[in-house]
């Protein structure tokens, strides 16, 4: 059936989020059809205030599309009320502050589901709402650090360095669209809403698995930093390679890929090679195994060379950079990246969510909002208060 309206169309969400971890769930909400109400401080949420420092702006406005911004001092007796007024009326509520804050405020889960029992209440932080770490304080770096990911990536001769994307925010926030969704599910058939919630460090935890392999199988040494290697060394050849001008990763998988490069080479005689004829000895020769791909490689330009191995179904790919990257033809001919006009930045390229649903086209970007600037939709037609009322919140600070 073509034309179906999108999956949470109808479904209501009241975003408290920021940052990165919490607003890329909404984000996906919202382009999943979901109608997401963003409430900010009246100062604005710490990222749109990252604004200030050059083009920290953008990921506000990715993170924020088709979002209605209003502002809420849930400080105040009155915004909290106003607060309990909108999920009275909403489906979902999502936050990613430190845990205890939403209790602080008298906000808690107890609170917002009396005032709605079908109400999701999807809740991230750095290590979660139990636990001896709990009320650490927790952002991606410290995150990084903790779970053991710094360890393991960079060079053993040098010091550990973070990733460079915000992984540990962003893989919270794929799970904990995950989870609320997963409860938005049982709630249709019970009618009765849930409290769930991520922490960060749980999110990021399976994508150690390479070096947790090698943990397992060093007994009591602990697995080091391996570079461009495969992180539990159980590939070769797997690593990035130089060429004329830049570099191109390549990995064979399986003893045709290995094969096919080879014969690529010009170097049919590494097959049948003792050192290289199986994975184990490959492994056990990787240095040796990865001078000779360099060498050859070497003397290649990178896109003459990726399209000569993407021939063969070798897998590689060029290392490309962020502008090469922006402007991908393939990214852009599936939609996933979009240039919009942005009404405060200009020209600027956006992604779409990854999600895609079969028999619904691909949801326009909306570009996101000054801050407040559907107070008054969002306190009038949805709440019904009239103008005079709500000129009375804004003018006592409570928006």
């Amino acid at each position: 059936m073509a034309d179906r309206p999108p999956p949470l169309q109808g479904v209501r969400v009241v975003d408290l989020t920021q940052i990165y971890n919490g607003p890329y769930a909404t984000f996906m909400m919202a382009m999943a059809g979901a109608e997401v109400i963003k409430i900010e401080p009246p100062g604005g949420e710490h990222l749109r205030r990252r604004g200030a420092v050059g083009g920290a702006a953008l990921p506000f406005a990715m993170l924020n599309a088709n979002k209605k911004a209003v502002t809420l001092n849930l400080k105040s007796a009155r915004g909290r009320d106003l607060l309990l007024e909108m999920v009275r009326r909403a489906d979902i509520l999502v936050e990613n502050f430190a845990p205890g804050t939403m209790e602080r405020l008298g906000l808690g889960w107890e609170v917002l589901s009396a005032a709605n029992p079908r109400l999701i209440y999807g809740a991230s932080s750095g290590y979660g709402r139990t636990g001896p770490y709990r009320d650490h304080p927790a952002m991606d770096l410290t995150v990084q650090a903790m779970s053991g990911i710094m360890s393991i990536t960079g060079y053993p001769d040098r010091p550990p360095v973070k990733t460079g994307p915000a992984i540990a925010d962003f893989s919270a926030g794929i799970h904990l669209y995950g989870a609320i969704m997963t409860a938005l599910y049982e709630r249709e058939k019970t009618g009765t809403g849930r409290l769930v919630e991520v922490s960060m460090q749980d999110a990021v935890y399976a994508t150690l698995s390479s070096s947790l392999g090698m943990l397992v199988g060093a007994e009591d040494s602990v697995p080091t930093r391996t570079g461009n290697r495969h992180s539990g060394l159980a590939e070769s050849p797997y690593n990035v390679y130089p060429t004329r001008e830049g570099y191109i990763a390549i990995i064979c998988v399986g003893e045709a890929h290995w094969q096919s490069l080879a014969m690529v080479m010009g170097r049919p005689e590494l097959i049948q090679d003792s050192r290289f004829a199986t994975l184990k000895s490959r492994v056990a020769n990787m240095d040796a195994v990865d001078a000779l791909v360099a060498g050859w490689t070497a003397e290649w330009d990178k896109q003459a060379l990726f399209e000569l191995l993407i021939g063969h179904h070798i897998p590689c790919a060029p290392v490309r950079d962020l502008l090469e990257v922006v402007n991908d033809p393939h990214m852009h001919a599936r939609g996933s990246l979009q240039r919009i006009d942005h009404p405060e930045l200009g020209p600027i390229t956006v992604p779409r969510s990854p999600l895609r649903f079969e028999g619904t086209p691909l949801t326009e970007l909306v570009p996101s909002s000054r801050l407040g600037a559907q107070n008054d939709e969002v306190y009038g037609d949805f709440l019904g208060l009239a103008p005079g009322k709500i000129a009375e919140l804004r003018n006592s600070g409570v928006i």
